[in-house]
């Protein structure tokens, strides 16, 4: 992808709309004088190789635009940094608006849905902008994230299946170990023995050894433990239930178990490339960020510093910013649902972390929810503030100076000095 072609310059000979699928994708090409065509390609790095290469030849070498519903994924990553080829990717939602404004664009099918993409893309090219990717080092730290946050919500899951299964056949675990804090205990226990009549049955000296290897140092509190274990009821003594349950926990608890040593080094490894980001800094400084907030606050605004136009356009993309609808004396303001859900709970969580960390920004949700705002609402509010400021930093590379800001802000609200907090 040529990234040095301003947008404004961009006259392309072909536009092209492609209705991706797994193994194979339909599209519709579009030339100049409004003539189209249908075809499909394998996905396969062969077959579209030799597909870009048949549209540059039928354009004569010159630009070819591509309107696809994705900005990730196999079919993106494959026609990323060609020469020549400019990618717009679409809102499905957006896309599906435009399609049911055509008589019979409530039906769907790939090649007809490829043939209305490229219509789109035609049609409002002059005010769309080519997708541009980011940086190699904000693209590394981006897919980390992400990735971590996958790993994250996967290991929740496996966590809550892993408490209902306890509840059936060995409470007793949770009992003693169900602490946030304890939760690799359990896992080590479960590992060695997810039966309880197994657990009752153990070594005095081997369960002692790894309550006290895995946080249990106070000698009476483990030979407490082992009573307890020895002496407790088992909520049943059925075998067709305990040992399928067992074998399943088992399971769960090494899975959880690699979860966290996969996080842990995730962790390690975005730390590392925030300190080599040349705007790691900018973001690290921020109170109540951490190395995983800042990571994907920086990535949520990325290295093109002409993507956005101003702070609120990214607000109002990300979803942080609700929709007002009105009509007549009517009128509504609701949550934005059609958004980025990783780009709007980044933005989210970060505004609830800070509010516990940052002097304004605990004062501001102090105030807003005086008033009678919700919680979440509140936090969205804190949000979008947040992005205005962030955007500033983001654009003169300055970090974010918070007293500076909260002697500013009181200026202009006055009242929220009764929501300090008391030195």
């Amino acid at each position: 992808m040529n990234q040095n072609l301003p947008p404004s310059n961009i006259s392309p000979a072909l536009f092209i709309g492609i209705d991706w699928a797994d193994q194979s994708h339909d599209c519709y090409i579009i030339d100049t004088q409004g003539n189209g065509q249908h075809q499909s390609f394998k996905q396969t790095p062969e077959a579209i190789d030799q597909w870009v290469d048949r549209m540059l030849e039928l354009s004569g070498g010159k630009t070819i635009a591509i309107m696809l519903e994705q900005s990730k994924g196999p079919l993106i990553y494959a026609l990323m940094f060609r020469p020549n080829v400019f990618l717009y990717p679409v809102n499905p939602k957006q896309f599906a608006k435009y399609r049911e404004s055509y008589p019979g664009g409530d039906s769907k099918s790939d090649p007809s849905d490829a043939r209305y993409i490229a219509r789109m893309l035609r049609e409002r090219i002059s005010t769309l902008k080519p997708w541009i990717p980011d940086d190699e080092a904000t693209r590394r730290l981006g897919n980390l994230s992400e990735q971590r946050r996958s790993i994250v919500n996967d290991q929740v899951a496996q966590r809550q299946q892993l408490i209902a299964h306890l509840k059936s056949y060995f409470p007793l675990l949770l009992e003693l170990f169900g602490e946030r804090n304890q939760v690799g205990l359990l896992l080590k226990i479960l590992s060695r023995w997810s039966d309880p009549r197994q657990l009752r049955r153990a070594d005095r000296q081997h369960v002692d050894r790894v309550l006290r290897e895995n946080g249990i140092r106070n000698p009476s509190r483990r030979e407490e433990l082992i009573e307890r274990i020895r002496g407790s009821k088992l909520l049943t003594n059925d075998t067709a239930i305990i040992e399928p349950l067992s074998m399943v926990c088992k399971l769960l608890a090494k899975q959880i178990e690699a979860s966290r040593r996969t996080i842990q080094a995730f962790d390690q490894e975005i730390e590392e490339a925030l300190k080599k980001h040349p705007d790691g800094k900018l973001f690290t400084s921020l109170r109540g960020a951490g190395p995983t907030l800042a990571a994907r606050l920086l990535c949520a605004f990325g290295s093109q510093k002409d993507r956005w136009k101003d702070a609120d356009e990214l607000a109002s993309f990300s979803g942080i910013v609700p929709v007002t609808r009105q009509s007549g004396k009517s009128r509504v303001v609701l949550q934005r649902w059609a958004c980025p859900k990783y780009l709007k709970q980044t933005f989210h969580e970060f505004a609830d972390s800070a509010r516990k960390w940052c002097p304004w920004s605990k004062a501001r949700y102090r105030q807003l929810r005086a008033g009678g705002m919700k919680h979440n609402a509140a936090i969205r509010k804190i949000a979008r503030s947040w992005i205005r400021i962030l955007f500033r930093l983001w654009q003169t590379g300055q970090p974010f100076d918070c007293d500076r800001y909260l002697t500013g802000l009181l200026r202009r609200n006055p009242e929220l000095i009764n929501f300090l907090p008391k030195s």
